[in-house]
């Protein structure tokens, strides 16, 4: 009984923390990410047991790729949300040299059976290849058009690039852009951000935990965030994970394999930093004052 109150409780906390799509459609800030999920099959069950209870808790956007484990990942994610998935908002991503008029009717379609469902909420091109933007827009309004997707975006793409996509003739039914973005990395706060804000057009980040290695130590060993987080009871990565969404037109999709990892991430949905601890949180990682390199992993 106290784990099915605790859920209930998250995930009306998680219910009301979301961020709004240019079709008005509302969507949880805080989602799932799915990269290197599937690649362990004697993790399977435990990714799969993960990924429900984030449903369950709120967290029902769920993001994958046709380049994760080259399909691995979206048939872990489909065998997931078996029986619930009109629960879920469900997002995948077409690799570049997929996404020609002659080619991105099939992959969507493999990433469709892969994932046992017959349409993606949201499809997105993963980054910026040879294909040209408005041939890439041509292609994801007739997979509109025939109720395969029901929106599409970007994933990877800078300033520049938004604006050469809003200036071809379907371009501006981009609904999101995916980029990545956590506190030790910025950069899009100086241009990318506004821009996309002034178009009422979200963002998505990805890896906003600095994935592994010494960005992630950085963030979680620096003092200011192990003094804020010590303070509010709480752990780094959730620090982190408030800090992410905490505009309200960013969605975090943190990655989690195992069920006290997704417990932790989904809490982290309650969570509003004050005026203080931003400012705090400032200080230890400045916001861009030029333009910078939009960071990519």
């Amino acid at each position: 009984m106290a784990n099915r109150e605790a859920i209930m409780r998250i995930a009306e906390a998680n219910a009301k923390r979301t961020v709004t799509l240019p079709d008005g459609t509302r969507v949880p800030a805080l989602g799932q990410g799915t990269w290197n999920i599937g690649d362990k099959p004697g993790s399977r069950q435990s990714e799969i047991a993960a990924l429900r209870l984030g449903v369950e808790l709120g967290m029902t956007l769920i993001d994958t790729a046709e380049m994760y484990g080259e399909g691995e990942s979206e048939r872990l994610v489909g065998e997931a949300i078996a029986g619930m998935r009109d629960r879920v908002f469900l997002v995948s991503k077409v690799y570049p040299h997929n996404s020609g008029r002659d080619r991105i009717a099939a992959s969507c379609e493999a990433s469709l059976k892969r994932l046992g469902t017959d349409r993606l909420d949201l499809y997105l091109l993963h980054w910026r290849g040879r294909v040209p933007l408005d041939e890439v827009a041509e292609g994801m309004e007739r997979l509109k058009e025939q109720g395969k997707i029901l929106r599409w975006g970007v994933s990877n793409f800078d300033v520049s690039d938004m604006r050469e996509l809003f200036e071809t003739p379907k371009g501006a039914g981009c609904a999101l852009n995916q980029v990545l973005y956590h506190p030790g990395s910025r950069g899009i706060e100086y241009d990318l951000l506004p821009w996309q804000r002034e178009r009422r057009l979200p963002t998505m980040a990805y890896c906003p935990l600095a994935q592994a290695g010494s960005l992630r130590k950085g963030l979680i060993d620096n003092e200011t965030v192990r003094d804020i987080a010590a303070d509010r009871n709480i752990t780094p990565f959730q620090l982190l994970l408030a800090w992410c969404i905490r505009g309200g037109d960013v969605i975090a999709i943190p990655k989690a394999s195992s069920e006290n990892h997704v417990w932790a991430n989904a809490e982290a949905g309650a969570l509003m930093l004050t005026e203080e601890e931003l400012r705090r949180l400032d200080s230890a990682f400045p916001p861009p004052t030029r333009k910078l390199p939009l960071d990519i992993v």
